[in-house]
């Protein structure tokens, strides 16, 4: 790691968290048997203390700490919580219930709803290229819903909830594994009532599993953890637009698990809607190019 520059550590960081986010899907299907709240009680209580021992080894907790001085913090962290865990409860849902490619078409419109948001809530102005990007992803959805017959909850309840978090996030300007902390910590109790007190599954208590399962309910907390401490080192060394090249890597590869892996039907409603979510992407990713070109 010496040898290497600060940017090619941070491409390093940012490969290693879209890759395991990319892989995620394969963990929480293995774990499909389980309940979905099961799991995400599961992945709360591991992801405190995963997390707890990593900012023990950084000697991180006097940073930590002086988080909780201030009432807005603690608010702000309050509804973040509550929106990475409607996030985490409907992806864990989908992956189970063979919705990966629905998922997959949600992170890929999260850049688009990100300058919704910027948008709306932070005045930041939309180039003509941009309203263009978000237009045609408007159009994916609509075509979706003409062909289905509803609305493909699960691709926008992913991205807005994720989309929100990000908007918060960025209002308290916390480091993301100190405010990952917090944010399990505070919906801790209730993932230990569920878990103790409310759900009945077979694999509740952990001293009846075999520890190859007790190891896979304990790595989700690595599995949540990691990606996002390994992509606030890549913020850290690499500009905005670089980072953001990454950020298909790991729909990208629920797109494939999903049709090649996991045998989802790629309808070809579904194509269509891919298919203008993907210009749409293009557009966005492409605009700095296209008005030199223009």
């Amino acid at each position: 790691m010496k040898d290497l520059s600060q940017t090619q550590l941070g491409i390093v960081y940012a490969l290693s968290a879209y890759l395991l986010w990319g892989i995620n899907p394969i963990f929480f299907k293995y774990l499909g048997f389980i309940p979905v709240y099961e799991i995400l009680a599961h992945r709360v209580i591991w992801s405190v203390v995963f997390i707890a021992i990593v900012i023990t080894f950084l000697g991180g907790w006097g940073k930590a700490l002086s988080i909780l001085k201030t009432p807005k913090n603690i608010l702000f962290l309050t509804c973040t919580s509550l929106l990475i865990s409607v996030n985490w409860s409907v992806f864990i849902w989908a992956i189970n219930n063979g919705r990966m490619l629905e998922a997959s078409l949600g992170y890929f419109i999260n850049p688009l709803i990100n300058v919704v948001l910027g948008l709306v809530f932070l005045n930041e102005a939309l180039s003509r290229v941009k309203w263009i990007a978000v237009s045609l992803a408007l159009i994916g959805v609509l075509i979706q819903v003409v062909q289905v017959g509803s609305l493909p909850w699960v691709s926008l309840v992913l991205p807005i909830s994720f989309g929100f978090y990000g908007l918060l996030r960025k209002k308290i300007k916390i480091e993301a594994l100190i405010g990952l902390f917090f944010e399990t910590l505070l919906v801790l109790p209730v993932a230990l009532y569920y878990l103790f007190f409310v759900a009945n599954g077979e694999n509740v208590n952990m001293l009846n599993n075999n520890w190859s399962l007790n190891l896979w309910l304990m790595f989700t907390g690595i599995a949540t953890a990691m990606p996002l401490f390994f992509f606030a080192q890549a913020a850290l060394r690499l500009k905005l637009s670089t980072l953001g090249f990454f950020q298909y890597l790991a729909p990208s590869m629920m797109f494939l698990m999903a049709v090649f892996i996991y045998g989802e039907v790629l309808s070809l409603a579904r194509i269509i809607t891919f298919i203008f979510i993907w210009a749409g992407i293009l557009l966005f990713a492409g605009e700095n190019k296209l008005k030199k070109w223009l």
